[in-house]
């Protein structure tokens, strides 16, 4: 309910928005790739053969529910302006993927190897970021 003025100086700095906009995500009840899809995600990104692994993450990602799917695709087609300007921002894919993929994507539960999971759930974001015209 309440009302915010982006002219406000405050919003100037891209770090409170990037964070305010992180939060947002994070606070969800359930991520942008829901929790039902999170291991199917972990496993195509882990398929070596690289048309096989294109293929079965844009399968995935069409088969999110609508709200997500059209969600992640807004969101990614801003990341990759992001990355466009990474000259002037540094911020790389392999950049938006390590501040984005714990948050998009992330187990119903905390338990097994964050760390590894973490790995996972990064190159998942930066394969989306990659291949962003022909996922969506």
């Amino acid at each position: 309910d309440e009302q915010l003025d982006l002219d406000d100086g405050r919003w100037e700095d891209i770090h409170v928005v990037t964070g305010a906009l992180k939060l947002f995500l994070r606070e969800l009840p359930e991520p942008l790739v829901p929790f039902s899809h999170f291991d199917k995600f972990i496993a195509a990104i882990k398929i070596q053969e690289l048309s096989l692994r294109g293929h079965c993450i844009r399968e995935l990602v069409l088969s999110l529910p609508p709200a997500h799917h059209d969600t992640m695709k807004v969101l990614f087609r801003h990341l990759c302006r992001v990355v466009e300007h990474k000259e002037e921002n540094r911020m790389s894919v392999q950049s938006v993927a390590i501040v984005f993929g714990p948050t998009l994507l992330r187990p119903a539960s905390e338990e097994g190897n964050m760390a590894m999971h973490m790995v996972f759930q990064n190159q998942v974001v930066e394969h989306i970021l990659n291949h962003y015209g022909y996922i969506f």
